[in-house]
């Protein structure tokens, strides 16, 4: 109901100053405005429609719905933010007077050719965004850690999170997914959690169980639990995840080739998790630890407890410029790698995405870690 409501918030907001754009732009255009008007009030019912009767609503119709609410939302945000530097740019002009009588004369056409321009502009700022979703990167990272008693040289692993398999993530996705990551022959993959995104009927009725059990590493797949496993039908999802094949860690320790602990934490949203002193009690530590957590909200306990490598995901990076600011205020270590004294740490921006099918200023990834022993 929260995101409901913030969503419904800020579509308000900026739907409201793009429409008034909008008509003052078309002010000696009646026929026009009514259009623009129409074209308002039916996206305004169509979402409500979405979200209040989104349990009853066949699901092709549901996930039309999602698509083009979601597009709208998106494209209300880049036309609200150009708007208003556009107003702010002329109001400047205005202050200070620069060849006043130009922009007197044609303020009109000016605001008409923008009411041109910025639909134009948006329109392929979100086609580059949708294919930053549909074709994810594959980002390469060299770590070295400490080889201790670790009987290998080396360590390849792959490792993805945050799928958010569902109404937009689908099954062709999915696929696209695990092709990448066989293409790499890794050692080992890691999946960091929100395999699902909110409602698990979609990747059961996709049967994308199949394509996980296509993921291929010697020394085996494992995944671990996001705050999205803890959403709508949790225990239906947990049933799932067993079909994929992986090993399900949550707040348990493997260890791969008996050469390093892999220490798969549940997630924070347990508030009954185990901590991680006690998961890491009782392990041989001349060996290293790798800990796969979610969310990258326990650097601090990952640097006392001396792990070597913690993987996250969670952020999405932001996914859509400029909330990576945002997300760069609110965890500490928001994207990439980072080192906290003996621990090293990468937080990936996630393979898939949560809500609307697009990334501005960011990329959906696949990461690549090449780990070295010395």
């Amino acid at each position: 109901m929260r995101v409901f409501l913030e969503s419904i918030f800020f579509q308000f907001i900026c739907g409201a100053i793009v429409w008034w754009f909008g008509r003052k732009a078309l002010r000696r255009f009646k026929s026009l405005r009514l259009v623009f008007d129409i074209v308002f009030l039916v996206e305004i019912i169509t979402y409500l429609i979405g979200n209040i009767f989104h349990k009853d609503l066949p699901d092709d119709i549901l996930i039309f719905i999602m698509n083009c609410c979601d597009a709208w939302y998106i494209a209300l945000l880049y036309m609200t933010m150009m708007i208003l530097t556009a107003e702010f740019a002329l109001l400047i002009i205005k202050w200070f007077r620069i060849k006043p009588q130009f922009f007197s004369s044609n303020l009109e056409k000016i605001r008409l050719a923008l009411f041109v321009i910025i639909p134009i502009c948006v329109t392929v700022l979100m086609i580059k965004g949708y294919h930053n979703v549909e074709y994810p990167i594959k980002t390469h990272v060299n770590i070295t850690l400490k080889k201790g008693s670790s009987q290998i040289d080396s360590l390849k692993i792959a490792f993805m999170s945050d799928l958010h398999i569902g109404e937009v993530i689908k099954r062709n996705l999915v696929h696209r997914y695990v092709t990448m990551c066989n293409e790499e022959k890794p050692d080992i993959i890691l999946i960091g959690g929100d395999i699902m995104d909110f409602e698990s009927r979609f990747a059961e009725n996709m049967h994308c169980e199949e394509e996980l059990r296509q993921l291929k590493a010697p020394l085996g797949v494992y995944m671990i639990l996001g705050n999205h496993e803890y959403r709508a039908n949790r225990f239906a999802k947990f049933r799932w995840l067993k079909k994929t094949g992986a090993t399900l860690l949550v707040d348990s320790v493997v260890e791969p080739a008996k050469s390093f602990y892999l220490v798969g934490r549940d997630d924070l949203t347990n508030k009954d998790r185990q901590p991680l002193q006690t998961l890491l009690r009782g392990l041989d530590r001349t060996k290293p630890v790798i800990v796969l957590d979610h969310q990258p909200v326990t650097i601090s306990e990952m640097e006392i407890e001396n792990v070597a490598l913690s993987l996250h995901g969670h952020t999405h990076n932001g996914q859509i410029w400029p909330y990576n600011y945002f997300i760069k205020l609110t965890y500490p270590c928001s994207h990439g790698y980072y080192r906290r004294g003996p621990t090293q740490v990468f937080v990936t921006s996630g393979i898939g995405v949560a809500g609307p099918p697009f990334r501005v200023g960011t990329h959906s990834e696949l990461v690549i870690l090449h780990v070295k022993f010395k």
